[in-house]
């Protein structure tokens, strides 16, 4: 069995202290985050998750399933199975129109890799119902491949096609027996797939933390690993070397640096594997040094950047070369690491958990207004921990149970996925429960709930990319007879 070794931060020149300051400013700025782990030198030298989440549970890596399809294609170019010049429509003439665009034509799998495709856009979600590997065949090319970057997930979604076409076996199959083969990759990580089948090489990666920084090992050793190389040293240099600029696309500070093939490149001249919502690989090879999140900043403007900031101002900027093992307090200052680390948590929703109104409407069932997602009814029960609100449609009732002053872990209805659930009253008449997806879907569901007199008016929101539209602002009004 694989595992990293394990050492003190002070062994590699980091302050327990430093790590501890990184993990409340996260927590100041109410950045949902959901692991930390940090390796300096080849030691894991921090592991931090928050309730509900654990060393072993799987996360949902969004687009850091982009740079594992490089990779995926680096070992078949290592092996001369392909080549960076080849064309992609060369291999799927199945898919192919009678009448191919010369910009396609064109399209190597060097423009794929860099984002440098002959698309603005991800051609799949222009019509979901398509074949999503046909879309990038059929779709209107709008510009000559190899120029401009764009973010395009159907691009890494085809590569990741092609991969599983050679291998004959699913995707990550193939990455765990042939590319990660002996880091132990978790047996039960795996790819979701798009409609027809195929692995969803842009965004489908399901793994755990460690396994995203045994990944990192894998990258700091340059693709060779217990004797042999499985992905050639230049390829890796290559990927993860500044080849598009992206400053017209982003956001951030931190999506302005550039790309290398399905790699981003950092302020600090690292590179990062990047997934929505604040899952990051973060490479700086200069300090040797290696950060994996995971979190949910969807719906929190520049949440991504905080993350960013909090590592570099409080890790990368004040590392020493030095062992710290002999600095005063340093027991006491990794036993404070410790105790904090063990109480980490998804923060519950701020608020007070009781109020005079609280009695009143306690068990009250409110007539709902005919509406779009047809809730004819409506109920929120409490007690001492927290409540359940229920709504009730002609076929099912919805149950959503919610803590008070901690998240209680649920079965989230419809979808019968994991969630993380908290409430608290905003206002005298005014109760805010929200739900955190923790599960295949990575986002957040939200509940307002407006009490006046024998009325309550529900505002409905969803922070999630593809799924939960019932909860999509939408309203509920709704009478207590």
């Amino acid at each position: 069995m694989f595992e990293l070794p394990v050492s003190s931060p002070e062994s590699v020149g980091i302050d327990s202290e430093q790590i501890e300051r990184m993990i409340r400013r996260l927590q100041a700025n109410q950045i949902p985050m959901h692991s930390i782990l940090l390796m300096r030198h080849g030691q894991l030298v921090y592991e931090g998750y928050y309730k509900p989440y654990t060393k072993e549970k799987l996360h949902r890596m969004f687009s850091i399933s982009k740079s594992m399809v490089s990779l995926g294609i680096g070992y078949l170019i290592t092996r001369g199975v392909l080549h960076l010049d080849d064309k992609i429509v060369d291999y799927f003439p199945e898919k192919c129109p009678a009448h191919v665009h010369p910009y396609l034509q064109e399209m190597t799998l060097h423009n794929m890799l860099e984002m440098r495709t002959c698309y603005s856009q991800t051609t799949y979600k222009l019509n979901l119902t398509t074949d999503w590997v046909e879309s990038f065949f059929i779709a209107e090319p709008d510009h000559p491949a190899g120029t401009i970057f764009h973010y395009d997930t159907s691009s890494p979604h085809v590569l990741c096609a092609l991969v599983e076409k050679l291998a004959g076996v699913p995707f990550w199959d193939f990455m765990k027996s042939m590319v990660f083969h002996g880091l132990d990759i978790s047996e039960d990580s795996y790819m979701l797939t798009d409609p027809n089948g195929v692995s969803m090489g842009g965004s489908g990666l399901m793994c755990t933390s460690m396994d995203l920084m045994k990944i990192g090992y894998f990258l700091s050793c340059k693709g060779t690993i217990f004797g042999e190389t499985r992905v050639s040293e230049r390829y890796i240099d290559l990927a993860m070397s500044l080849i598009s600029p992206t400053i017209m696309k982003a956001p951030l500070p931190s999506e302005a640096c550039g790309y290398g093939m399905q790699f981003w490149k950092t302020e600090r001249n690292g590179t990062v594997c990047y997934g929505m919502g604040g899952q990051l690989l973060i490479m700086q090879p200069e300090a040797d040094l290696i950060c994996v999140t995971t979190a949910d900043t969807q719906g929190y403007n520049g949440g991504n950047q905080f993350i960013y900031n909090a590592f570099y101002e409080e890790i990368l900027d004040r590392l020493s070369e030095e062992s710290l093992k002999d600095m005063p307090d340093t027991a006491q200052r990794q036993a404070s690491l410790k105790d904090l680390t063990q109480t980490l948590a998804i923060a519950p929703v701020a608020g007070r958990y009781a109020v005079p109104m609280q009695h009143q409407i306690n068990g009250k069932i409110y007539e709902i207004e005919e509406n779009a997602i047809d809730v004819s009814k409506l109920s929120v029960s409490f007690d001492e921990d927290g409540g359940c609100l229920y709504l009730k449609t002609a076929d099912d009732t919805w149950e959503i149970p919610f803590g008070f002053g901690e998240c209680q872990v649920i079965d989230f209805p419809i979808y019968h996925m994991c969630a993380a659930a908290s409430g608290a009253w905003i206002g005298n008449d005014c109760l805010y429960v929200k739900c955190h997806l923790c599960d295949t879907s990575v986002g957040s569901v939200h509940f307002q709930l407006q009490f006046a007199g024998n009325r309550v008016v529900v505002y409905m929101k969803k922070t999630e990319e593809s799924l939960f539209h019932e909860f999509s602002a939408k309203h509920l009004i709704g009478y207590h007879r």
